[in-house]
């Protein structure tokens, strides 16, 4: 059989190495970038790597802990240290009982909150964070454990229904509304929306319980010469390498596949879309397009700079719809002067798709960081990702995606990446890991 893999980025370098070892090394991977590791972009300044997009992993990441074992890389990345400021450049630690004694009581409650919603996550919603969305919406389950053994369990659980709500509703329904203030910093900061706006399925399956006591722990994983190395690493040792700077101007799908780019054809029995799927022109199957149009984006912006500043920080306060353009967070990774800070800024919730719009002037966020005293010598780059594809929660109740599940392998097309699992490194290597065990 020979495959044909849309995209480089970790989904799609993951596809090939799963698809290797279950013994498919016909393919060939298509990125239209000169560079492989989508969202793990790890430029190089001064000697070295920075992080414009993902920076950490934790133990749990069972995937990609298969990927670095393999490419023997090691977390061996600088330790991540953060503090809390509000937005007017006050430390203020939220969490800290001693600097907040007056909310003692606030805190006792948070804890039996934070116990309630662990026992029902293992009870109640048992199964919740099973990677993928298959079934859930009919209070269904399908896949593999989240526990490295990847016990294969199918079952029913109505309960689960209660994933399709904003996450907001969901934490009403369990009486835990107070959780959300430990949730939010590693979700909302990261570009991934707002609590009354994004499914809790997102939440919970990206911020397992697993992931999120890594998280608070700050038991994290970093890479020296950034996420990106793991999948240049893992590019090299492949049996056919990605090739680069690629235009795809059609993909034809009848009995075989034809994909044309660069001018040149080439034929295929199978395609795998790992890329983003709401604007590849060449999905013209009805299905694909009803389904795909319903996609959504943030817009999620990168602010790199030079110069002093005193430490890693989330910003609370403009954790906020009504915060739009300020810095959320900011990531001091070397904490020298002469090397690159990054500093993120969730700019909107993009309600059709593509942005209709640039966005180019980053003067709010550059106003947030001289309010935090940061000195910035230099302005390096300014991105701005079309981030986190989803689906709102009417979309995510109505069964989208059992509507995409069911016609995986339909058009000989199969479809991965951030959409159908989430956005996070390990997340969409877990599926593409699950993807070739259900159909290669």
């Amino acid at each position: 059989m020979r495959i044909a893999i849309i995209g480089a980025g970790p989904a799609g370098l993951s596809m090939a190495f799963f698809l290797e070892k279950a013994g498919y090394t016909d393919y060939v991977i298509y990125e239209k970038e000169d560079h492989v590791g989508g969202k793990c972009h790890s430029p190089f300044y001064n000697g070295k790597r920075y992080e414009q997009g993902a920076i950490m992993g934790v133990p749990s990441y069972y995937a990609l802990k298969e990927i670095i074992d393999y490419c023997d890389i090691k977390p061996d990345g600088p330790e991540l240290k953060w503090v809390y400021r509000d937005k007017n450049g006050s430390y203020d630690d939220p969490y800290n009982i001693r600097q907040h004694p007056e909310n003692i009581e606030e805190f006792a409650e948070l804890r039996k909150e934070m116990l309630k919603l662990k026992e029902l996550l293992s009870t109640k919603y048992r199964y919740y964070d099973i990677n993928g969305h298959r079934g859930v919406s009919k209070g269904e389950y399908h896949g593999y454990t989240n526990d490295g053994l990847r016990t294969k369990v199918d079952g029913y659980n109505p309960n689960l229904k209660d994933l399709a709500l904003p996450y907001d509703r969901f934490l009403e329904l369990n009486n835990i509304e107070r959780t959300s203030y430990i949730w939010k910093p590693p979700f909302t900061s990261f570009g991934y929306g707002y609590f009354n706006e994004i499914p809790a399925a997102y939440v919970l399956k990206y911020l397992d319980y697993q992931t999120l006591t890594s998280f608070n722990k700050r038991d994290l994983w970093t890479f020296k010469e950034g996420t990106q190395s793991i999948f240049e690493t893992l590019n090299k040792k492949l049996l056919h390498p990605a090739l680069l700077n690629q235009n795809i101007s059609y993909i034809a799908r009848n009995n075989k596949v034809i994909v044309t780019s660069n001018g040149k054809e080439e034929t295929f029995d199978k395609v795998i879309f790992t890329c983003p799927l709401s604007h590849l022109p060449y999905l013209d199957k009805e299905e694909e397009i009803e389904c795909f149009r319903k996609i959504r984006f943030m817009n999620y912006a990168v602010l790199s700079f030079t110069g002093k500043t005193e430490e890693s920080y989330y910003v609370l306060d403009n954790m906020t719809s009504d915060r739009l353009g300020h810095v959320m967070c900011m990531y001091d990774r070397f904490k020298e002067d002469n090397q690159a800070k990054v500093a993120y800024i969730l700019l909107n919730n993009d309600e059709y798709g593509l942005p209709d719009r640039e966005y180019t002037n980053p003067s709010t966020a550059i106003g947030d960081l001289k309010t935090f005293n940061s000195d910035i010598s230099e302005t390096l780059d300014y991105k701005v990702w079309y981030y986190f594809p989803h689906i709102i929660p009417k979309d995510y109740q109505d069964g989208w995606y059992e509507k995409v599940e069911s016609i995986q392998g339909k058009y000989q097309s199969y479809y991965a990446g951030e959409i159908m699992s989430f956005g996070n490194m390990d997340e969409v290597c877990e599926y593409s890991r699950q993807l070739v065990m259900r159909f290669f």
